[in-house]
């Protein structure tokens, strides 16, 4: 059997509206398996048991926890989105920063051409690379 590694996206409700705004963002994305919670069982009815979906060919999974946590996603973890021109950036960096938070603003930094790194508002952090 081979390793896999796939990122995991834990939400405490948002699960599907944040997939939905990841897909919609670059192209090679779609939404695959979604299993919901239903009447009688743990997390609350039509929430998100477990999704498996592809962002930019990257497959992720995401789930809205039924246990209430005392964390959420860190930005020390983040998806890192080589972009093909300073158009691409632009384009994912207008809606991730809506409503998140830029955590480095547009710069070379020293190290790229383009570079912006941001927590959308469902806490995913990107970081968006043109170089």
């Amino acid at each position: 059997m081979a390793t896999k590694i796939t990122p995991f996206l834990m939400s405490a409700g948002s699960a599907e509206e944040a997939m939905r705004f990841h897909v919609g963002l670059f192209g090679n994305s779609s939404i695959g398996n979604v299993a919901r919670y239903g009447p009688g069982e743990p997390g609350a009815e039509g929430s998100i048991q477990r999704a498996d979906f592809t962002v930019a060919g990257q497959p992720l999974i995401a789930i809205d926890s039924p246990i209430q946590h005392e964390f959420t996603l860190t930005p020390s973890f983040s998806l890192f989105v080589g972009c093909e021109s300073a158009e691409e950036l632009n384009a994912a960096f207008a809606p991730l920063s809506s409503a998140g938070q830029v955590m480095m603003p547009p710069d070379s930094h020293g190290f790229s051409g383009t570079f912006r790194w941001v927590s959308d508002r469902f806490g995913v952090s990107w970081q968006l690379n043109q170089s």
